[in-house]
């Protein structure tokens, strides 16, 4: 059986015409303030509107935040933890992850594989669940990352092989050729609705070294975390960059 979910940032209004079918469950990414004043990304599966409104309302303080994933049994995860995307992160941050946090995202098909490589020793590390997901802002790369669990027939069965260990993550990690198809696309998507910004268009040549310069700076995040939290031994192991993309089926989150 394939579940599919969303997990757009802080909303859940593009779940809204999926709601319907068997094979989907609601979900989001929540833009979450950890108390060393850093974002985290957290990943919530499964969950009514009124849960996602009242995870809103908790998103500036973590422990209240928790509480309520916790007494509610709501699966999450931390997401891209060995990312830049959400700006700065704290040593502190990591004890949070550990102490609290069910889950880690271990692949995610748009982080570096070293990233995704961090990530996944990490889960082991702690003794984590470990998910996948594509994390795609562009149509091509949907699916691309997901997480199977052998055996299961519905949502249900899901979730409870991924609490008890039996689940396992699969397909793609970024690249440089990856992500700068993807901003293309967006670009394209986002001239063909609104005809003024064509005038934009010159500025396309820019995007290349753009997203060359993110993946240069997420290599530089991921290793320097990495040091700090598994250790040099570690990151030696696991300084591969832009790797070759592997097959992706169509089961994930």
């Amino acid at each position: 059986m394939n579940l599919f979910t969303f997990t757009d940032h802080d909303s859940i209004e593009g779940s809204e015409k999926f709601r319907h079918l068997p094979d989907f469950f609601v979900s989001a990414e929540l833009t979450c303030q950890m108390p060393s004043g850093t974002e985290a990304h957290i990943g919530v599966y499964d969950v009514s509107e009124r849960q996602h409104n009242h995870l809103l309302r908790r998103r500036g303080d973590l422990l209240s935040l928790l509480m309520y994933l916790t007494e509610r049994r709501i699966f999450f995860s931390i997401n891209h933890v060995f990312s830049g995307v959400t700006g700065k992160r704290a040593a502190e941050d990591f004890e949070w992850f550990q102490e609290y946090f069910p889950a880690v995202e271990a692949r995610n098909s748009t982080m570096l594989e070293s990233a995704n490589q961090y990530a996944a020793q990490l889960a082991r590390r702690w003794n984590k669940i470990s998910i996948g997901g594509s994390d795609a802002h562009a149509l091509p790369s949907a699916g691309t990352a997901y997480t199977e669990v052998p055996g299961a027939r519905d949502k249900e069965e899901f979730f409870a092989g991924l609490r008890n260990g039996i689940g396992r993550v699969a397909g793609e990690s970024g690249s440089f050729r990856k992500l700068t198809r993807d901003v293309l696309l967006i670009a394209g998507e986002m001239m063909r609705e609104k005809s003024w910004t064509a005038l934009l268009a010159p500025l396309g040549v820019l995007i290349p070294g753009i997203t060359y310069l993110n993946y240069y700076h997420e290599k530089k995040f991921g290793r320097h975390w990495a040091k700090e939290i598994l250790g040099e031994s570690e990151v030696q192991k696991k300084s591969h960059w832009l790797p070759a993309p592997q097959p992706a089926t169509e089961e994930f989150i």
